[in-house]
């Protein structure tokens, strides 16, 4: 079951995404992270930490899964 991480207006991009679920504490340690995970969006392989996500979409990562959300 996906964890809902609800965002803060339409868009996020994926290594804020990752940064505000606590997978990673940093951005120091971003890149490093995604050279050695694979990045799922939306069933589609993606490492891009610039890559937009939007409400629906869902990213498995690291054996996580997370659903972005429209924040209240």
């Amino acid at each position: 079951m996906p964890q809902d991480v609800p965002i803060r207006g339409e868009t996020i991009r994926l290594g804020q995404l990752l940064k505000l679920s606590g997978l990673v504490d940093a951005g120091g340690e971003l890149k490093a992270f995604l050279d050695v995970e694979q990045v799922l969006v939306n069933g589609e392989a993606d490492n891009r930490r610039g890559r937009q996500l939007h409400p629906g979409d869902v990213v498995a990562v690291a054996g996580t899964t997370l659903r972005v959300t429209a924040g209240g």
